[in-house]
């Protein structure tokens, strides 16, 4: 019901992907085992073979699951009766529920991330073009949800390029050193496999492409955690994005919109017209930035599943009791959000449009506000600063509440025009000090700075 918001991107982690990653644990120690030379010879291939997620019931390994308290004895055991004799016998060996589950976890991590930087990298580019083209587009600084000194549109978008590439330098990192095999028997020692225990680790790190740990990790979590808090990230950047164009998009600010199209629900019931991305199934007028809503869906969920990771870290002696079967549902849930709000937003920034000319329209309508502090400055050198900033102080508050231009109330103002005179100040230097496109401060070199890291990252 919820997949076209939460369920978004290449990489779908559900429970036929978390079946499939556990077959693929089973497949990779089988074939670990005959490397090893304790299984027959094409047992591997054998179980490989059979092990695909489709040709086996969820419904029935859930209620299987109830047995156990978890869903492999009884994968296991189908597994093996589809491979049959001896062969057969090469599924599971040596292994525990928690080492399927576990390494099954890291495979599906490996599927998240590569799902998630593809289009990170995609949005982020898309975050770089616009930081270009709009290096120079003046708009209104907005702090505290109240209008500020003038910004350039092609700063903030360096500032959303800078926390994307941040996200992505995150994931990559957790790639490279966080996703590790897991195999340690039943309770961490291999005993069952004797002195070829540590080679078939080594041989099962080597058919899955996972690190092999010096030990095992059954009641020591940090690796979940760790992949944990880098889609946490992820989520978290992107919710600063999805909201900032929540709020540029609203009716009355209206300096961006988003582009993109699919369906959205929002048609008649009466096989009307097609339904249009954005649209509201009670007002036909409505364009709703639904990518960015569905960006800001995804991360609100984040911190309560990373919370339940944390808590369920405090794990006993060599298992769990509750605490590794409490990691399962929100360890799934957080890597399909985090992925599924890296598609949203691919979409999102690839088709964003900008106002060029809405964002001067509403610079202009401010009347100079957002230039109060580079006047005051301009003032401070004659005046000194408590005087100038109650002058300008009073200038805007007059501004503010008749609608008349801070130019004209500074200029047009007897009291205030004879102060600027005898001051030396001319309405030439006021009028420069509200300009707003000459109060840009650093942003050029703001904006330079993420690009040009974002390509050194980009080119590593």
């Amino acid at each position: 019901m919820f997949g076209g918001v939460f369920a978004r991107g290449s990489a779908i982690i559900d429970d036929r992907a978390w079946l499939q990653a556990m077959l693929d644990a089973e497949a990779g120690l089988a074939r670990a085992l005959e490397r090893a030379g304790l299984a027959p010879a094409g047992a591997g291939e054998a179980v490989t073979r059979e092990a695909r997620a489709n040709d086996f019931d969820i419904a029935e390994l859930g209620e299987l699951s109830a047995l156990t308290g978890n869903p492999v004895p009884g994968l296991a055991r189908a597994l093996a009766v589809k491979v049959g004799g001896q062969q057969g016998r090469a599924v599971h060996r040596g292994a525990t529920s928690q080492d399927i589950l576990d390494t099954a976890a890291m495979l599906l991590a490996r599927t998240a991330i590569d799902a998630a930087r593809a289009d990170l990298t995609a949005a982020a580019a898309a975050a770089a073009a616009l930081a270009t083209e709009h290096r120079t587009t003046p708009m209104i600084g907005r702090t505290l949800l109240q209008q500020a000194v003038p910004v350039t549109f092609g700063a903030v978008a360096a500032g959303w390029l800078a926390a994307l590439d941040a996200a992505i330098t995150g994931l990559a990192e957790t790639r490279r050193t966080r996703l590790a095999v897991q195999f340690g028997g039943a309770a961490g020692t291999l005993a069952s496999l004797g002195p070829d225990g540590i080679r078939v680790k080594a041989m099962l790190a080597d058919e899955l492409q996972l690190a092999d740990p010096p030990v095992p990790w059954h009641t020591e979590r940090l690796r979940i955690i760790d992949v944990g808090v880098a889609m946490a990230r992820v989520t978290a950047a992107l919710s600063k994005i999805a909201r900032d164009v929540t709020l540029l998009a609203q009716t009355e600010v209206a300096e961006v919109a988003e582009g993109g199209g699919g369906p959205d629900g929002g048609g008649g019931p009466d096989g009307g017209a097609a339904p249009r991305r954005g649209g509201s199934s009670a007002m036909p007028n409505k364009s709703n930035p639904v990518a960015a809503v569905a960006i800001l869906g995804c991360a609100k969920q984040g911190p309560g599943l990373l919370a339940t990771l944390l808590a369920s870290a405090e794990q006993e002696y060599q298992r769990a009791a509750g605490a590794w079967h409490a990691e399962w549902q929100p360890y799934g849930h957080l890597l399909q959000l985090a992925v599924s709000a890296a598609a949203w937003a691919r979409d999102l920034l690839t088709n964003l449009k900008v106002d060029k000319p809405r964002m001067a329209a509403n610079l202009t309508e401010a009347g100079g506000l957002p230039l109060a502090e580079r006047v005051t400055a301009l003032l401070r050198g004659s005046l000194g600063a408590p005087v100038a900033h109650d002058l300008v102080a009073v200038a805007a508050a007059r501004s503010a509440s008749s609608g008349i231009p801070l130019r004209d109330v500074l200029l047009a103002t007897p009291e205030i025009e004879d102060k600027l005179a005898a001051a030396g100040i001319t309405p030439a230097q006021v009028e420069q000090a509200l300009d707003p496109a000459s109060y840009l401060g650093a942003s050029q070199a703001f904006i330079t700075g993420a690009l040009t890291a974002h390509e050194a990252g980009s080119g590593a």
